[in-house]
């Protein structure tokens, strides 16, 4: 009996080395990557053929990976910008809106940057009421996380629209700090 066990542990072990041992790559190299270990990065903002992204927000506006600086609130598809004709979050209703309601392809997203944070209930409520009338999804965030949102979905390829209004306050920043922010997108690899 003792021996009968030795002899099927043998085989499995057979097993497990022939198949660790096996000449295909991919099973060789669990990672499924066989290289020479060099590894690249691509900003998607550099990339002007890929789409419309959003670089930068002030209190005056926006500026974009196309070097084209939006002033105001915009409305931003992944292959053009419109300028919005309102003031802050309490001019958008219906009205602002209605553009949305005739897209076609219907929008898969509207990410709406509020300006600064809005905690005001029936702000939120008109919204609600608008995105379930028409069926379209809507992220209301403050624009500085807004601008990230929108970037980040078209980048995936996302049918998506930005609706921004620049905020009333941003932190302040030094010099140091817009050299040393300048600096690590020159080049990435440099610890600050």
């Amino acid at each position: 009996m003792i021996i009968l066990r030795q002899v099927s542990f043998l085989k499995c072990i057979g097993s497990v080395i022939r198949r660790s041992i096996s000449t295909n790559p991919d099973l060789r190299n669990p990672r499924g990557y066989d290289d020479d270990g060099k590894t690249s990065v691509h900003i998607l903002n550099k990339d002007e053929d890929l789409a419309l992204m959003i670089d930068g927000y002030s209190q005056v506006g926006f500026k974009l990976n196309n070097r084209v600086t939006v002033l105001g609130p915009m409305v931003i598809f992944p292959r053009s910008v419109l300028s919005w004709n309102i003031n802050d979050i309490n001019d958008v209703n219906d009205d602002s809106l209605s553009l949305f309601k005739v897209l076609v392809p219907k929008l898969d997203i509207i990410v709406l940057g509020t300006g600064d944070k809005v905690t005001e209930r029936d702000v939120f409520a008109s919204f609600r009421k608008f995105s379930k009338d028409h069926k379209i999804s809507f992220e209301i965030l403050p624009t500085e996380t807004a601008c990230a949102t929108f970037n980040f979905l078209n980048a995936e390829g996302r049918n998506v629209v930005g609706a921004l209004i620049p905020p009333q306050t941003i932190l302040h920043f030094t010099d140091d700090d817009i050299v040393k922010s300048s600096l690590r997108y020159d080049n990435p690899f440099v610890r600050n």
